[in-house]
């Protein structure tokens, strides 16, 4: 839970502009859907379409968004691991989507088995709540089956909520049907998220638009997300970011409620610049910080729960300082934004590229120190110590007091790969730094995994649908 105040820098004269760059981009402009039953759902809504491009009426979006539930929950495996989406709930996923993995200094494709050894990291540490879909692409299976495994790890190797494969309907289809066989059925609501992202600028594809529909039409959450590099996919201004990153969400949650009115969905925010000089993705710059921030006011005018895609975002190499501050920047702006659902939270390197073992073990440290530095503060007459101070009096100390001995377990956050030791110390158990207590922490977590138990036969449906779907494409694999 997140319950402090939101910092909002948008006045309501500076939300009413962009309220008013909204109407214009979508009337005026209009999204591209590369779709055809997308173009007829909204040809049929009354909306002005001019071949793939459709013209919004913005009272339409608006009351489309409307259908969307503010709040909404989510069935895991394990009820125990249940989701709160919206409100002042936050739920975090770790990286998704590098496709190279470092591992204690070695750089490389990454693979099925990396793959596993993340998921599992995921379910030993109550920082994260999902696996999300793809946390690594495991380089060493086959492409047309690959959802399919990822999927299988994910509900074999944790008991949590995941997201499916969202760029085609065959893959969507499979995931949908995989929880299926899970929970027996779809009836007592979403499961699975599903993260669509926009072709920015103002464009959806056909793939993620398939997606987009196959999960709307299973009652699944949609998270609907612009991918805006400000000066690449996106003008270089923060205002007009926002007005083309909320344009491209309307459209895309428009869309969902057309399929399915009633379809929980999460307007997505991945806005970040990009550097002049280079033209390389910048990840952790002020204007990043200030997009989440009025991000987070714009979902709130909306009524949607509303993704971050900032978690921990670096463009650094190595899990160095610079790693550290930018992705703290990126992190405490989610937190001050309000945001609901938090993508690459843990283990994002190079700008998205690599997925970094040691970073994702300092980023789960980081998430847990701000998750306590959220929570509400609890004032009461405990809380007061009025005893110790009895107890204590003038010119004494602490240590010994009452107060102190029924508490000192747990009346304060501890690192697990950060360092308090005095130097003398730190030096004799080998002067480790911040990267090799990290390296360090993931092998301890990954010692302690335990399988989280799955019903028998669920799992022999599971795996027999996986070999059979994967024997259809093309693929001959083995999941025993």
């Amino acid at each position: 839970m997140n319950t402090g105040p939101r910092f909002e820098p948008l006045t309501e004269e500076a939300l009413a502009t962009l309220d008013g760059g909204v109407d214009r981009l979508a009337s005026e402009v209009g999204v591209e859907f590369d779709h055809p039953r997308a173009i007829e759902l909204f040809r049929d809504a009354g909306q002005v379409v001019d071949g793939q491009t459709v013209r919004f009426d913005p009272g339409f979006l608006r009351a489309q968004v409307a259908l969307a539930p503010r709040r909404f929950s989510m069935r895991a495996r394990n009820p125990a691991r249940d989701l709160e989406i919206g409100g002042d709930h936050m739920v975090f996923c770790p990286v998704q989507g590098p496709p190279f993995v470092r591992i204690d200094g070695e750089r490389r494709d990454g693979t099925m088995a990396d793959l596993e050894q993340l998921v599992k990291l995921t379910q030993m540490t109550d920082a994260l709540d999902t696996p999300g879909r793809n946390m690594l692409e495991p380089n060493d299976v086959p492409l047309d089956s690959r959802h399919l495994l990822r999927a299988l790890a994910a509900i074999r190797l944790t008991d949590r909520t995941w997201a499916g494969e969202p760029s085609s309907q065959s893959a969507a289809e499979d995931c949908i049907r995989m929880i299926e066989i899970v929970h027996g059925g779809l009836d007592g609501g979403p499961v699975l998220f599903a993260n669509c992202n926009v072709n920015s600028p103002l464009r959806y594809d056909v793939r993620m638009l398939e997606g987009l529909i196959a999960y709307s039409e299973a009652g699944q959450a949609v998270i609907v997300t612009p991918f805006l590099l400000m000066g690449a996919m996106a003008p270089v201004s923060v205002p007009a970011a926002l007005v083309q990153q909320t344009v491209e969400v309307l459209a895309g949650v428009a869309l969902a409620q057309l399929v399915r009115p009633g379809t929980p969905c999460i307007m997505g925010s991945f806005l970040s610049s990009t550097d002049m000089q280079s033209g390389s993705p910048a990840f952790g710059g002020p204007e990043s910080a200030v997009g989440l921030y009025a991000s987070g006011q714009v979902a709130r005018r909306l009524g949607l729960p509303w993704r971050s895609g900032g978690g921990t975002l670096t463009a650094s190499q190595s899990v160095d300082y610079q790693a550290g501050y930018e992705s703290f920047n990126t992190l405490i702006a989610a937190f001050l934004a309000g945001a609901n659902v938090c993508w690459q939270s843990a283990g994002w390197l190079e700008g998205g590229l690599v997925t970094s073992f040691e970073k994702f073990a300092a980023d789960c440290e980081l998430l847990d120190l701000l998750q306590r530095q959220f929570a509400p503060l609890e004032v009461d007459e405990a809380s007061l110590a009025f005893d110790a101070h009895v107890e204590v009096g003038q010119g004494g100390h602490f240590f010994g007091a009452q107060h102190t001995l029924e508490r000192f377990r747990e009346c304060f956050w501890r690192p697990t790969v950060a360092s308090t030791e005095n130097f003398e110390r730190w030096t004799k158990n080998g002067s480790l730094d911040h990267a090799a207590r990290a390296s360090r922490r993931w092998k301890t977590l990954l010692a302690d995994y335990e399988r989280p138990a799955l019903d028998e036969a669920v799992e022999e449906e599971l795996l027999e649908f996986v070999e059979r779907r994967a024997g259809e494409v093309g693929d001959t694999i083995s999941v025993r």
